[in-house]
Formats: structure tokens, sequence, C-alpha cells
């Protein structure tokens, strides 16, 4: 099996490429557009990819989207990942669009959806001290009034709501027979009322965010989708969501190996380049055998999406979020280990590449979590 592209695929990622070695080729660019790492996001380089029509490739056209393939979407985020490009923005983006366009009001998609075209970035919200793997356990509660709701509560672990425009938050409207029964979504701007957002500092910078709502109060058409049914329409996007983030992470995992294979090319020791000694070229040959498994395993499921749009992928999905993040993982902490020092200085963007690859494994569901999916999904 090989993954084929059509030309105009292979076009869209040399585009790409160019774009990210203009933009964000050099260390120097990349330092001046994140001051030196402390943000993931640049908004003048996510605004350039927008007006060139890349941020609305998964959003319809009757939105001023391109609704693009899956496949489409895995070449802009593995390309986008590789060079480097400054936009932390992007996979809560997409990720958050998804579930509005399945499940938003005509009003909320002409906010949200055309925003993302636009180059504004939007955040979902799960997580709360209690309730990270269980999402199930949360607590934040949006009450019913008269005129609307109020939202009271805390979440935390919330991606970019520092700089996006709106906020899918994921409250708890009710009881039912089981802990996911009575959650429901709404569309919250990031400047309403009541919503305070601190920063948690992390080895990444600035990405994450404690959200505070108190007596925040939405209007009545702030809900997204059904009331009570928020469980169920995540569980719809996790197909999308997982996909993202292996695409991501598949190309951060090969701008780590070719960092590395560039270093272990050039560093000499004992009179030869390192990487010619076996024990190096041995890793060498594993990764980039592991790297191109998860090529294949990422855009098989892309296809699969594609080919089934309605169609739960849990195993599919999770196999693929599990294998790419943990081989990206492994890329940058072995590039690390044999770039030796020199990988661990600031100097280089490998510790870059170790930071955003362990956390990895965190997000968008724990690796541990989705072990547990895919041994279900074969009646374990």
């Amino acid at each position: 099996m090989s993954v084929e592209f059509t030309s105009e695929q292979k076009d869209f990622a040399s585009a790409i490429a160019d774009f990210c070695k203009r933009e964000s080729g050099t260390r120097e660019q990349r330092d001046r557009l994140t001051n030196h790492g402390e943000h993931n996001h640049n908004q003048d380089v996510y605004e350039k990819m927008a007006k060139l029509g890349w941020l609305g490739i998964t959003i319809p056209e009757e939105y001023d989207g391109s609704a693009a393939s899956h496949v489409d979407m895995c070449i802009l985020l593995e390309e986008a990942a590789k060079g480097m490009a400054p936009i932390g923005g992007i996979g809560p983006t997409l990720i958050t669009g998804g579930a509005y366009a399945k499940f938003g009001t005509d009003a909320q998609k002409d906010i949200v959806l055309r925003g993302i075209v636009a180059g504004r970035s939007q955040s979902i919200s799960m997580s709360e001290p209690e309730a990270g793997s269980d999402v199930g356990n949360l607590s934040t509660r949006a009450e019913k009034t008269a005129d609307g709701w109020v939202i009271n509560g805390q979440k935390t672990w919330c991606s970019n709501a520092h700089f996006a425009d709106n906020i899918l938050l994921v409250a708890r409207t009710g009881r039912g027979d089981g802990k996911h029964e009575g959650l429901t979504m709404f569309h919250v701007p990031a400047d309403t009322a009541g919503l305070k957002i601190s920063g948690i500092d992390t080895m990444g910078g600035k990405e994450v965010n404690d959200l505070y709502f108190t007596d925040c109060v939405l209007p009545e058409d702030a809900v997204v989708g059904e009331v009570g049914n928020g469980w169920r329409q995540l569980m719809t996007g996790l197909n999308f969501e997982r996909l993202i983030l292996a695409a991501m992470m598949l190309g951060t995992a090969q701008r780590a190996f070719a960092d590395t294979l560039d270093f272990v090319t050039q560093r000499k020791q004992f009179g030869r380049p390192v990487g010619s000694f076996q024990a190096l070229r041995h890793r060498i040959a594993d990764l980039a055998t592991e790297i191109e498994c998860c090529k294949l395993l990422v855009y098989s499921v892309a296809e699969d999406v594609d080919a089934n749009p309605d169609k739960m992928l849990a195993r599919e999905a999770s196999m693929a979020k599990l294998k790419v993040t943990e081989t990206a993982k492994k890329v940058a902490l072995e590039g690390m280990q044999m770039m030796g020092g020199y990988g661990y200085a600031t100097e280089f963007d490998m510790e870059k590449h170790v930071r955003s690859t362990i956390v990895s494994t965190i997000y968008g569901g724990t690796n541990e979590i989705q072990r547990d999916i895919i041994g279900k999904t074969y009646g374990l």
C-alpha cells in the first residue's frame, strides 16, 4: 500500500512547503514570529494563509470554504507542522469548526465558519479540574432562565482561548440515567461578560488556559445542537479531532527526523559523520520506517472518513492518534539523544520538538484512553 496523491494534491503540498520556507523557514524568523517560542500562534502568518484560502479547507462552500476532502486537510496540517509554521490556532479551530458545521444554527455558522475562512481562531472547552479523561464528570452548570442561560463553573486546559473569537463550551444542563446525559454545547463569544480567561504557564509557552464562568449570561439561542445531547455530538466529531492531531504530529515527526538526519550527516566524531556509525544508522532506519507506517495510517483513515463521513471510526481514529503521537515523541527523544548536548540546547529546534511531542500524547484524549477505546472495539 502507498499514499497516492493527485497532481493537484502534490501541488498543494508543495505550495504549503514553499509558504512555510518563505514565512518561517529560519530560526530567526520563527523567534521573531513567536517571541522566542513564547507564543505558538502568529496572527499575521495565519491571515496570510487565510487569504490563500487554506483555512477554509474543511468549511462548506456556502460559508466561503472549499469543502475539500479530509485527505486535503491532512496535507495542509502535515506540511504546516513540518514547516514549523507558527499557526497553533489551526488544530482547535478546525475541531471546533467541525462541530459548528454539523450542529450549529445558520446564524452560528455564519459567524464561526466565515470567521475561520477569514483567519479567526476558535476554541473548544471540555476539561475541568475534576473532569479530564472522564469528561462525563464535568460540573460547570448552565441554568435555564426566562431569557436564556446562566453559566457558572471552571474549565481548564482550554487551548488558544486567549486569542480565540469564540469558545464552544460543554456544560451540564441536567442529569440523566448516566453521567454523559444532560450535557449541552454552547456558543460563547470570548468577550462575554462573566467569563475570565487566565493563562496557564507550560513548557510550550502560552497555549492553554483556565476559564472562569461567574453568572455568565448567554442568550437562549446560544445552544449548539440539542439541549442534553452534547455527549453524542462530541462523539460524532472524534474521528475528525483525532485525525487532525495525528496529521499535525506526522508533520512534526518528519521535521524532527529531518533535523536529526541533517545533524548526524554533518556532525563528525572520530574522523567521520556520526550517522555513519551503525548504532545511529540503525536508529535512523527504524525511525524512518515508523514514520512511513504513520503516514500510511493517517491517510488510510482520512480516506475512510471521506468515504464514510457518518461512520464512527473509533478504532481507526484512535489508532492513528495513538501511533503517530507515540512515534513523534520517540523520534524527537531519539533525535535529542543522537544530537547529544546540541539536542538539549535552545539554539536548536530539537528541544521544542521534544516538548511538543510529549504533550501530544496527553491532549485530545490521552494515549491511555486511546488504548482503552481500541481494546473495547475488540470486545475487551
